[in-house]
């Protein structure tokens, strides 16, 4: 269900406190485009904390391993990243998918370790808004279909206040990768 109770705008500016808390950078040097890694010098133990902050914020649960590894996972190993760590044709292929064309710096051969710093702001947000949009049709506790945010970015239920649950992030990228095995056929 595709949510609209909690815009893209809302998502970016919790994302933005988030960076701001975590990295201690000006809110002004912060944008869609952003690269946490390459304009803001984040590193793998900050990406931990600002997802820990999202969580908190929005009452969900980021997804904790990344797209190429699940494609590990769920394709056989040496589908996404060959024998020397380097991203294949496929795993390019479904990333540009996944992200667009705003990572265009993507080749095949490409060190996996490059490919985060690639990942900006926006890509952050479309993460939270994936989740935020697999909001449940009806309340679990009451069957209620009627959903509000009062002054906050927690989603709840407008009879009974049961905070909404939404599918993790992990499962949401297992379902988007079987769909686009099915649509694509590219592994």
């Amino acid at each position: 269900m595709s949510q609209n109770i909690i815009s893209e705008e809302k998502v970016f500016n919790e994302l933005k406190k988030a960076v701001v808390e975590t990295l201690r950078v000006d809110a002004d040097k912060i944008n869609p485009e952003t690269s946490l890694i390459k304009d803001l010098g984040a590193e793998s133990l900050d990406f931990l904390d600002i997802n820990y902050r999202l969580e908190q914020a929005f009452g969900i649960k980021m997804a904790r391993h990344f797209v190429l590894e699940h494609i590990e996972e769920m394709f056989g190993e040496g589908t996404a990243i060959d024998e020397n760590g380097q991203l294949t044709d496929k795993a390019v292929e479904t990333l540009r998918i996944r992200f667009g064309n705003g990572v265009s710096e993507l080749k095949p051969g490409m060190d996996m370790d490059e490919v985060p710093a690639l990942l900006t702001t926006q890509s952050m947000v479309r993460g939270v808004m994936d989740i935020l949009d697999s909001l449940s049709e009806k309340c679990s506790k009451c069957g209620s279909s009627g959903w509000e945010s009062k002054d906050t970015v927690r989603i709840t239920c407008a009879s009974c206040g049961e905070p909404a649950t939404f599918t993790n992030g992990d499962e949401l990228i297992k379902e988007w990768l079987t769909k686009v095995q099915e649509d694509k056929k590219i592994f």
